[in-house]
C-alpha cells in the first residue's frame, strides 16, 4: 500500500508531526496538489498546515480564513483518508477555526495538531523518511522559499522537460 503515497505527502507528514514546520508542509504539499490535478483533499491539508503557520507569526486573520478554507475541502472526505484519521484532523481544525474565531474576547497560546497515522505501512515509511528528511533549522518563520525549494523546482523542471521529450 506504500506505493499509494507518494513521497511528498509522507514528507509533509514528516514535517508536519516531526518538525512542525508549516511552511515546508506547504511547499511539499503545493507541488503535489500542482503533480496531482489540484486534489481537494491535498489542498486542505496544505491549508490546515497554512492556518497554523500563520497563526504561530501572530496572524489570526490568515488562520481563520485558511483553517475555514481547509475545512470546507476536508469536510466531506471519509474519515480515513489518505492512511490518516482524517476525522480526527478535521474536528480539531474545526476546534482550532472556533476559537480563533472568539480570540479577541478570550486569546490563547499558538499549539500544534498532529495527524494521527492508521495505515501501518505509511507508517512504515513515514518512519524511513523521518531518519533521511534533515529538518530546516532554523526553521522559517516567514513566506520565503530556501534551499529546498529551488532543489524540488529543479528536479520538476527536469521532470516536465523529460515528459515533454517522451512526448515529442
Amino acid at each position: 500500500m506504500a506505493d499509494n503515497y507518494p513521497p511528498l505527502y509522507i514528507a509533509y507528514l514528516v514535517y508536519f508531526n516531526r518538525d512542525r514546520d508549516y511552511f515546508e508542509c506547504h511547499e511539499v504539499l503545493e507541488e503535489l496538489w500542482l503533480e496531482t490535478g489540484r486534489n481537494p483533499l491535498y489542498k486542505g491539508l496544505l491549508q490546515v498546515a497554512v492556518g497554523l503557520f500563520h497563526f504561530r507569526n501572530h496572524n489570526v486573520r490568515g488562520a481563520s480564513m485558511m483553517l475555514e478554507s481547509a475545512l470546507h475541502k476536508l469536510g466531506d472526505a471519509e474519515g480515513d483518508s489518505l492512511g490518516m484519521d482524517l476525522s480526527q484532523l478535521v474536528r480539531e481544525t474545526a476546534q482550532y477555526t472556533d476559537r480563533l474565531a472568539a480570540y479577541e474576547r478570550d486569546p490563547f497560546d499558538f499549539y500544534d495538531l498532529t495527524i494521527r497515522i492508521t495505515d501501518p505501512e505509511l507508517q512504515r515509511e513515514v518512519d524511513k523518511a523521518w531518519a533521511l528528511i534533515t529538518p530546516n533549522i532554523p526553521q522559517q518563520t516567514k513566506r520565503q522559499r530556501g534551499a529546498k525549494h529551488k532543489e524540488r523546482a529543479r528536479i520538476l523542471a527536469s521532470r516536465q522537460q523529460s515528459s515533454s521529450e517522451r512526448n515529442e
